[in-house]
């Protein structure tokens, strides 16, 4: 594996995804419409950047090609909830199609990053072989782009799927609208950690960069034992109550924290095996949520990070397309004030 190709590479996962892989020497063509700025890549001799829509990626972008991480997604369920279409059409039809254009173009390896929240609501521990139940257009979606990659799969091209447990960390395109990430944000403004009721539900979680070192083990891994297969990742002490997950991240901040309710009782929840993971590649999360909470925790505190907008996805959504309607209403001749170079006429 040389070349790499990233799609949603200027993403929460993908800007950590990104410069991990250079540093090991890979060749990296990085997908992404760079919502959030393409600073949060940094240039790199190795590094391309291709600034187009997963939905409109051509056969030949995939020349020269060795493997496909496909991470690009309408991530999480609020975003998914108010933009329905959009979801289905990123997150599985585009996906479906890019590894359909990979194999086509003789790429080796197909990675698709999906997600645990496909277990919706799960008495027992689920396992990969745990029957799905999505709950959300984000988990639904997530769930076809599984089923329609993994029947393309044969000798000459490994696919692979990763049930990605919630992430949490810290990442250059920094998100506050996961579970972690938020309550360390709300422990360090104010003291607070907020909660949606009741506590009781489970969520497994995993490091951001955790999950990323897994993308790169994949990409090494012999492909007959990868090949067509669905991994749960992230690790057994990461299985947490909201309740008791709160409790430890306030334990692991140097200031007094305490825990406010809100909202009604989120009835998702579901606790993940992670044994396939660990046995079949004998791979550890090195993280726990304690460990990612003080990160940023730290970072927050030496101001080198910020909670803006950008930092809650749905938020930035909006705000982008309220900036689209507002400049094309104003947008003339190519330009707002500097228009495209033409000679004025003077009568």
């Amino acid at each position: 594996m040389k070349t790499i190709l990233v799609t949603g590479a200027g993403g929460y996962i993908g800007s950590v995804l990104v410069p991990k892989l250079l540093e090991k020497g890979y060749t990296v063509s990085a997908v992404d419409r760079f919502f959030f700025g393409v600073d949060k890549l940094q240039p790199h001799p190795n590094l391309t950047i291709i600034h187009e829509d997963c939905r409109r990626l051509e056969a030949d972008q995939f020349a020269g090609v060795d493997a496909v991480i496909d991470l690009v997604a309408i991530s999480n369920d609020p975003s998914g909830e108010e933009f329905k279409e959009v979801t289905y059409e990123v997150n599985h039809l585009a996906r479906v199609n890019t590894a359909m254009l990979a194999k086509l173009m003789g790429v080796k390896r197909y990675i698709l990053p999906s997600s645990c929240s496909i277990y919706g609501f799960q008495d027992a521990i689920a396992d990969e072989n745990s029957e799905t139940n999505p709950l959300t257009v984000y988990a639904k979606a997530n769930e076809k782009a599984e089923q329609g990659v993994l029947p393309l799969a044969d000798d000459n091209f490994t696919v692979t799927v990763m049930r990605q447990a919630t992430v949490y960390g810290y990442s250059p395109r920094m998100r506050f609208d996961l579970a972690v990430n938020g309550m360390t944000y709300g422990a360090w403004e104010n003291g607070v950690i907020p909660l949606m009721r009741d506590g009781s539900q489970w969520r497994p979680m995993i490091h951001v960069e955790d999950t990323t070192d897994v993308m790169c083990l994949l990409l090494e891994a012999e492909a007959n034992s990868i090949n067509g297969e669905i991994f749960n990742i992230g690790s057994n002490r990461n299985n947490y109550q909201l309740g008791p997950l709160a409790e430890e991240i306030a334990a692991a901040l140097p200031i007094d924290v305490k825990i406010e309710w809100y909202g009604d009782p989120d009835h998702r929840s579901y606790r993940v095996n992670f044994k396939k993971i660990e046995t079949a590649l004998n791979w550890k999360a090195k993280y726990t949520a304690a460990d990612g909470a003080l990160q940023i925790y730290q970072r927050l505190e030496k101001g080198s990070l910020q909670k803006t907008e950008q930092t809650i996805t749905l938020d930035w959504y909006k705000e982008l397309i309220k900036w689209q309607s507002i400049i094309n209403q104003v947008d003339k001749y190519g330009g707002i004030l500097e228009l495209e170079k033409s000679e004025i006429q003077i009568n």
